[in-house]
């Protein structure tokens, strides 16, 4: 199944379970239609919100600490949970499902071409908010949808390799940057432990569990199985997580950015985005899916994009 298919089947069920609500409020409250209908809506948002909620507080359990820098008073925590609330709403209700890969070619840019590789649960509908920023930077991308939802990160390395050999044969660019939030950071460096990086100028992670994550122990599917993270060990990170870092050498690492944020609600220790060897550029304050719509996120996204250029003669 898709993740394209599995939002839509989940916006059905909400819509549903908000009608049902609105009937029995009408029904057998007496309530007025209008007002038994928005009842119905706010019920279906405030379990919503609780399961934010319920997100932030496992995360929690499992956090690294916060440097003093990043620390955030209430009302700073009150806008990082109202962001990340929003953000995931409108992805998983309007962007996500609608979304379809896409392709855009900019002729004679000289920043190299982004493939853009979304995370686990998502589709390329995540990059909406980017994507108005390439355009005017004239910087030709690409957005595939990684499938099947569940499946190995390794099984998504041939697709990204056509991918990576179109956008090149599409732009006329010898070598594409890659960027990917979350699982996606993972899928890159899965790419270039089989195809080496003659074909990638940069990898950008964004919020990428470069050493597992403890909330990946809860997900399904043999891809939130690679991301898993123990709690306690000398090894937390998954057998597959070691195999991927043992097969990278220090130029490897070198290609890499990784852009985290200290507040990360899904990546938990969100220190296990630092990934030694690699150009690592923290924040605060911002959550796991905001990290993609956050406009200090999105300008350092476009920095890095333009840090390196080269000719496409």
């Amino acid at each position: 199944m898709s993740a394209r298919l599995l939002l839509q089947l989940l916006l059905f069920v909400q819509a549903a379970a908000a009608g049902a609500i609105a009937y029995a409020l009408a029904r057998y409250a007496g309530a007025d239609p209008m007002l038994a209908l928005a009842g119905g809506l706010a019920t279906v948002v405030l379990v919503r919100a609780l399961i934010s909620v319920n997100n932030f507080l496992m995360s929690s359990r499992a956090a690294s600490p916060t440097p003093d820098e990043f620390r955030l008073g209430r009302a700073a925590r009150l806008r990082l949970f109202g962001e990340e609330f929003r953000a995931s709403m409108l992805q998983s209700s309007w962007l996500m499902p609608r979304a379809r890969p896409s392709q855009r070619i900019f002729p004679g840019s000289t920043v190299p071409p982004v493939l853009l590789l979304h995370g686990y649960g998502c589709n390329s509908g995540y990059w909406k908010h980017l994507l108005p920023l390439l355009d005017a930077a004239r910087i030709s991308h690409a957005c595939p949808d990684l499938e099947p939802l569940g499946g190995d990160i390794d099984g998504y390395v041939p697709a990204v390799a056509r991918a990576v050999d179109a956008l090149c044969a599409a732009s006329g660019a010898p070598r594409v940057t890659i960027l990917g939030h979350s699982m996606g950071g993972l899928v890159a460096r899965a790419y270039v432990r089989k195809h080496g990086a003659a074909r990638v100028a940069r990898i950008i992670t964004l919020g990428t569990p470069h050493h597992g994550t403890s909330l990946a122990n809860l997900g399904l599917g043999a891809n939130a199985r690679q991301m898993r993270r123990a709690r306690r060990g000398d090894t937390p990170e998954s057998d597959w997580l070691r195999a991927l870092a043992g097969g990278e050498d220090m130029a490897t690492r070198a290609l890499v950015t990784s852009i985290y944020s200290h507040h990360d609600n899904i990546v938990a220790p969100q220190t296990s985005s630092h990934l030694a060897g690699a150009r690592n550029i923290a924040f605060g304050g911002v959550g796991h899916v905001a990290l993609g719509s956050n406009p200090h996120i999105l300008s350092c996204i476009m920095h890095e994009l333009a840090r390196d250029t080269e000719s496409h003669e």
